[in-house]
């Protein structure tokens, strides 16, 4: 659910890199295990997690959406499952019905990945998924209000 943004403060800048260290260790566990939370703000993140014992505690207005937005889990974003099926369909179209076995039962993406590398597809695989999360991590944080800096290239 999105929350209430005030249009009058002007959006804060956020470093993709930050942003997207924060997405990871969202998706580092299961859903709900790490959380982060980005300051509207300041741009600022906050770390949390259910599982292990961080320095910082988050702050106890961390609830307030006009205040922090929290980081989504890949999940809540389609980076998941259908990002999978979606580069099957479109660099291995013949084993699209495979794949999507795979996402039946547990252990998909160990399946998934072993058929990536028999059709030496791996490499071009984490390109097509880092381009997605980078896209979609901009346009939610473009829907939350949040300035993301671009990238410097080196």
């Amino acid at each position: 659910m999105r929350k209430q943004i005030d249009e009058s403060m002007p959006a804060q800048a956020i470093e993709y890199d930050d942003l997207l260290s924060a997405f990871e260790w969202v998706n580092a566990g299961h859903l709900g295990d790490n959380s982060a939370f980005v300051c509207r703000e300041t741009g600022a993140i906050h770390w949390g997690s259910n599982s292990v014992d961080l320095e910082d505690e988050l702050p106890d207005d961390i609830d307030d959406g006009s205040l922090y937005v929290a980081v989504p889990h890949g999940l809540e974003l389609g980076l998941g499952r259908r990002l999978a099926l979606a580069f099957t369909e479109e660099v291995l179209p013949d084993s699209t019905s495979e794949v999507s076995g795979f996402f039946r039962r547990p252990g998909a993406y160990p399946r998934f990945r072993e058929l990536l590398d028999r059709e030496r597809r791996l490499e071009e695989w984490r390109e097509f998924e880092r381009l997605a999360i980078e896209r979609t991590l901009r346009d939610w944080a473009e829907q939350e209000g949040l300035r993301v800096m671009p990238k410097v290239r080196m």
